[in-house]
Formats: C-alpha cells, sequence, structure tokens
C-alpha cells in the first residue's frame, strides 16, 4: 500500500471564508519538520465574487490542489481545516507577517510558521531515471479490459524490435497511478522495466483505469476490478508475436501484490510472480499495524497509540461485519458519534469544521467500494490457490507492509496450498518504496535521491533467469 504520507488526501468540500481579510489572499508557504525530514507546503486562498476557497499543495511529495474543507480568519488568528484528512491548523499573525502556528493530523501537533514569502525552489534529484534514446525497442500500446468495456494504455519495452522474448506485467499499488507508478517525482516502474529490458525481458506497464491515457472510472473499482485489468494485459502479450507465451510474469507492488496471486490463481497464462511489499495478512489486521508503525515512528505515545489501535480496530469491525450500505453508514455514523461524544471539549476542533463535517466525510471514505473490499480482503485463501513460482521480497524498514509478518504470512499460506516454488526475502534498510532510508517514515520518501533498490533490482533479475531456465 505506497499512498499513506503525512497526508492521507482525499477529496475535500469548497466553503465561504468567514470574515476573511483581503490581504490573506494568495500564497502562503510554510515547512514541516516531520521525522527530521522537511516537508514543504503551500496554501493557495483566492476571492471570486465574493465567495473564497483554499487549496493546499505538499510540493516534497507531489501532490496539489488538496482542498481546504474550511478557512477562517478572526482577531490575526488563521484557522483551517483539511476535514477527510484530520488535518487541523491554528495560527496567530504576528507584526512580522508571519503567520506562527500549529498543525495536527494523527496524533501529531506539528509547529507550521506561514509566510508569503517566495518559497525557495528545490530541484528534486533522481539519477536512476533512464534517458532516451533507449538501447531497446519502446511502443505505445493498448488493450482491452473485457468485463469492464474500457480500454488501458501503456508501454510495452522489447529488448529488440524482434525476436522472441519472456515478459512481465507490471502492477501498481493502491491509488490513481499512471504507468510510471510516478510519485513525488519518482518513477519506479519506469526504471524497473528499464533495468529489466537492458537485461533481456519484455515489460508491459499501464495507466490505471481512469488515469493518464486510460479511460474507464478509477473512484468505483474495487482491488478485484484491478485484477480483471491485469488479466487483459496478459491477454493482449499473448496475441504479441515477439512474447513467449509460456514466459509471461506477473511484478506487483503492494496492492498489486494483492493483485498479482488474484490473476495467477485463475490464469493458467501466468508463468510466475513476483511480490514486492505484498500483502499476507488480513488487510484490516495490515491497517492497524501500519497506523501504529508510522506513530511510533512518529514519537506518538505509547497511551496515544494504544487508543488508536482501539479505535481503529472498532471501524474495521464495523465495516467487516454488516453487509448492507445503509445499515453499515447509521451503525459507522453512531460509532463515530459516541466516539466523539468522549472526546473532552479541550480536545476537540474550535470551530475549524463540525462534528457533522467530520462524520461525514470520514463515512464517505470508509464506505467507499474500493475501501469495503480492501478491509474485508485476506489474502491468504487466494495465495493458496496459486500454484505457479513465487517470489516474495519486502524491506526491513517498510512501516506500511512491515516485512516479518506478511513475508510469513504469504509463505505460510503457499506451502498449505501445496506450492514449493516459493522465495522470500527481507532486505534490510529498504523502506516500503525499496528505496535506502533511515527511519521508513513516508515523509523520507521524496527527500531520498534513490528511487529504487539496485539490490532489488538484481534479486529480480536473478530469480526470473532462473524460472525461465
Amino acid at each position: 500500500m505506497k499512498k499513506i504520507f503525512l497526508f492521507v488526501i482525499c477529496a475535500g468540500l469548497f466553503t465561504n471564508i468567514s470574515g476573511f481579510a483581503q490581504g490573506f489572499q494568495g500564497l502562503w508557504n510554510g515547512t514541516l519538520n516531520v521525522g527530521g525530514t522537511k516537508l514543504r507546503l503551500v496554501i493557495h486562498i483566492e476571492e471570486k465574487d465574493g465567495t473564497y476557497t483554499a487549496t493546499m499543495d505538499s510540493p516534497d511529495q507531489g501532490v496539489k490542489g488538496i482542498p481546504v474543507t474550511s478557512v477562517s480568519f478572526e482577531n490575526s488568528v488563521l484557522k483551517f481545516a483539511v476535514v477527510n484528512a484530520g488535518i487541523e491548523y491554528e495560527g496567530e499573525l504576528g507584526t512580522d507577517s508571519l503567520i506562527s502556528g500549529t498543525l495536527k493530523q494523527m496524533g501529531l501537533s506539528l509547529p507550521l510558521n506561514l509566510s508569503k514569502k517566495e518559497m525557495e525552489e528545490v530541484k528534486l534529484v533522481r539519477p536512476q531515471e533512464p534517458t532516451k534514446p533507449y538501447p531497446y525497442y519502446e511502443e505505445e500500446v493498448s488493450f482491452e479490459s473485457m468485463e469492464a468495456g474500457i480500454r488501458l494504455a501503456g508501454t510495452l519495452t522489447l529488448p529488440q524490435k524482434e525476436g522472441n522474448f519472456p515478459a512481465v506485467v507490471l502492477i501498481s499499488g493502491s491509488g490513481a497511478q499512471n504507468r510510471d507508478e510516478e510519485l513525488m517525482e519518482h518513477k519506479p516502474f519506469l526504471v524497473i522495466a528499464d533495468y529489466l529490458t537492458r537485461n533481456g525481458i519484455a515489460v508491459l506497464r499501464f495507466d490505471d483505469r481512469g488515469t493518464a491515457s486510460s479511460s474507464g472510472d478509477f473512484r468505483t473499482a474495487t482491488t478485484h476490478d484491478f485484477s480483471n485489468d491485469v488479466e487483459g494485459g496478459v491477454k493482449y502479450l499473448l496475441q504479441r508475436n515477439e512474447i513467449n507465451r509460456q514466459q509471461i510474469g506477473l511484478i506487483g507492488h503492494s496492492e498489486g501484490g494483492i493483485i498479482a496471486p488474484m490473476v495467477a490463481a485463475r490464469s493458467k497464462d501466468v508463468a510466475f510472480i513476483v511480490l514486492l511489499a505484498g500483502m499476507g495478512i488480513p488487510s484490516d489486521q495490515l491497517l492497524w499495524m501500519q497506523q501504529d508503525l508510522i506513530a511510533e515512528a512518529s514519537n506518538i505515545s505509547e497511551a496515544d497509540r494504544k487508543q488508536a489501535k482501539s479505535i481503529n480496530k472498532g471501524m474495521y469491525d464495523i465495516l467487516k461485519e454488516i453487509a448492507d450500505t445503509a445499515q453499515l453508514k447509521a451503525a459507522f455514523t453512531d460509532y463515530l458519534n459516541k466516539l466523539l461524544q468522549d472526546i473532552p471539549d479541550t480536545e476537540k476542533s474550535k470551530g475549524i469544521y463540525t462534528n457533522d463535517q467530520f462524520i461525514q466525510a470520514s463515512v464517505n471514505r470508509m464506505t467507499s467500494p474500493w475501501m469495503l473490499y480492501f478491509i474485508r480482503y485476506n489474502p491468504a485463501p487466494v495465495l493458496e490457490k496459486v500454484t505457479c513460482p513465487v517470489l516474495a521480497i519486502n524491506g526491513e524498514k517498510d512501516l506500511q507492509v512491515p516485512a516479518k509478518p506478511n513475508l510469513e504470512a504469504i509463505e505460510t499460506a503457499l506451502l498449505k496450498g501445496g506450492n514449493k516454488q516459493v522465495t522470500t526475502k527481507e532486505i534490510p534498510g529498504l523502506n516500503h518504496l525499496f528505496q535506502e532510508c533511515k527511519t521508513g517514515l513516508p515523509a523520507e520518501y521524496a527527500a531520498i535521491e534513490q528511487t529504487f533498490s539496485p539490490v532489488v533490482l538484481d534479486e529480480i533479475l536473478r530469480w526470473i533467469k532462473k524460472q525461465l531456465k
């Protein structure tokens, strides 16, 4: 699960800005220090026909235009909130034209000062990104996902224009991804495709449905729907004369590590699969484990982490146990109402957003088709049906899909199903994106120049070549 940053970014609401002084329109810049990593933030405040709107950018995470739910400026105090992400900010304007304040999210309280001083441009260096001309053949392609009736656009790279080559399909992690799995100016799938193609393996990578050049609606799709898209890619490769039909594999990262076994379990055309930070434990367990590890690495107290785990478990239990959507939303709303009643008034949002706004945003987010499917998913039964060779690799410092419990669960499920062609590896010092890192916190991802560990690239290549023999 790739897309857990400091900010859990979801669709928000534009609202009026009450009592906001004219001089506060424009761009406000600041820098958060998260676990030793600096993250720049930009707040855009605009006025049109008496209505004010605001959005937020996180340049170092490659994210722009996050809708801000509410903004107010009264008695020199600026407040804004992004309800869906649980973000609150409050700061006071000083005589130096600097707003000094605090941003809160996920139990974190971080100093954040905002000014209109132009932000220094930071050039992110990505030394692994290949540059054209490439020493191989590259072709823009498209193929159909039959069940959805949509066309997916992608890139096929071949070691040479003519020949007969083994091939892999790359499967991205959660969130709408383009064919390069691009985030924070990293392009891991471009790096992987380049490396494998230079070493004799054809690679198909494609834009997720509803993303970039692919058709379809990403918002209504589930992990199962994405597996149908991948199967469409396999069928496309079977039609290409340059591809060895007996040597087509899948490489899935994060959520892609759930999707690859789905496709392999039902298709005899898949010769092998590689799971990069793939899941082996049930999704609800993974989510609270992920949240706890990130909170611990962010220096959240043990008491607060324990309370958060209890709250999250309660939410996930409701989502798993109630099938009817209307009943589910009602039960989830009641649960959140009771939680808010138990929070002391001194700890509640001071008018930045209402309880109703928070509850509605949370219900909408947690009852989306993707979340409902994901939270109820247990990868073990599908893994037990996979009979082709499997390589599972996780980074030792991965806080989003922790290595040990997931690798152990993947291996256990595969062996239980009778698959004896199983290789698992935990690589020291690597995070969820397979970068060499310090803490493993998502806040580090953008600042790290390395896009993808050369050690893991070599592991993947050597293992695939072993299967091809």
